[in-house]
C-alpha cells in the first residue's frame, strides 16, 4: 500500500524525520511542510540524508512554506507543489501518514 508521508515539524528539534525515513517503502513518497522544509537547507545533515534516500521515493515540499524560510538552493529530485498539487497528491496515495 502506497504511503504519502507528510512532517511539518523542524529536523533539528526530534528525530521524527529520521524514523520517517526508516520506514519508507518503495512505493512511498515524502511531503515536507511547516518547519520540516528546514530539512533542505544545504550542508545540513538532513538535507544529506534525503539525498541519500533512494531515488524511487518522490520528494515534495510546499512552495508557500520554502518562501516564508527563504529556502532556495533546493535539491534537483525536489518536486515543489502548490496547495492544489497537494490536494492532488494527497488523492493519489492509498494512505496519507501525518507524522505528528
Amino acid at each position: 500500500m502506497a504511503t504519502l508521508h507528510m512532517l511539518s515539524h523542524s529536523p533539528f528539534t526530534d528525530g521524527r524525520l529520521g524514523s520517517c525515513l526508516r520506514l519508507l517503502g518503495p512505493q512511498d513518497a515524502l511531503l515536507l511542510t511547516g518547519d520540516a522544509v528546514y530539512a533542505l537547507q544545504p550542508g545540513s545533515n538532513p538535507r544529506q540524508a534525503l539525498e541519500l534516500m533512494p531515488d524511487h521515493i518522490a520528494l515534495h515540499a510546499l512552495a508557500e512554506d520554502l518562501e516564508a524560510r527563504a529556502i532556495r538552493d533546493l535539491p534537483t529530485r525536489l518536486q515543489v507543489l502548490d496547495y492544489p498539487a497537494f490536494v492532488d497528491l494527497c488523492c493519489h496515495y492509498d494512505k496519507v501518514n501525518s507524522w505528528l
